[in-house]
């Protein structure tokens, strides 16, 4: 069943294009290359169904005369040459490529495999990238944030400085009004003590005359 339907399947083949003096040995299992039209001349060589004939000459005597492939050059009968291929040669053709084209199928479907393989792979690739991705997006966000603190304190440090600065000159105002409240208060409290010990020495002074006036007023 299989040979019938390759058979049908070489029959439904394109004719293959060959050239216009090309003959081909019938399905005789053999015939003879004589060196002359008939049967009396010497047989050169026998010829084996399917051999290839280039067609030199051919003549109303029903004999054609050819060359073979070796280069051997005689005649045959006509009607035991066919312009195509015998089925059986045309079959083995066809069988052949069958086999390249079973080959090659299997080969595809090999690579075919390996492409799933690999997409695959890719696609779970893919995926690790993506989460990557996010990730290192979110570090990123991360790091810009910590990296914009820097920024902010320093800042914050500058006005920190000028404020400190002013406190400095704030804290050199007040030193300075308080050493100024320091000596006039030593001097208030000096002039206090002095005013004290001259008005003890002047009640010193006067409280005995006083006592004296009135004892001699008695």
């Amino acid at each position: 069943m299989k040979r019938l339907a390759i058979f049908l399947l070489v029959l439904a083949l394109p004719v293959l294009v060959q050239a216009a003096e090309t003959r081909y040995v019938t399905d005789h299992l053999i015939i003879t290359l004589r060196s002359g039209q008939g049967s009396q001349y010497q047989i050169i060589k026998t010829l084996p169904s399917g051999t290839p004939l280039e067609v030199l000459e051919t003549t109303d005597s029903g004999y054609s005369r050819v060359r073979t492939p070796d280069g051997a050059e005689g005649w045959v009968l006509t009607r035991y040459l066919s312009e195509e291929p015998i089925a059986r040669d045309r079959l083995a053709k066809v069988q052949k490529q069958l086999e390249r084209l079973q080959t090659r199928h299997r080969k595809l479907r090999t690579q075919l495999a390996e492409l799933r393989k690999q997409t695959a792979e890719l696609q779970a690739e893919r995926d690790r990238l993506r989460s990557e991705n996010a990730k290192l997006t979110s570090e990123l966000k991360h790091l810009r944030e910590v990296a914009a603190k820097p920024i902010e304190l320093e800042a914050q440090n500058r006005t920190l400085k000028q404020q400190n600065v002013s406190l400095e000159k704030e804290l050199q105002l007040v030193r300075q009004e308080n050493q100024v409240l320091q000596n006039s208060s030593q001097r208030d409290w000096f002039i206090a003590g002095a005013g004290v010990l001259l008005g003890g020495i002047l009640l010193g002074l006067i409280l005995p005359r006083i006592r004296w006036r009135r004892k001699n007023t008695w």
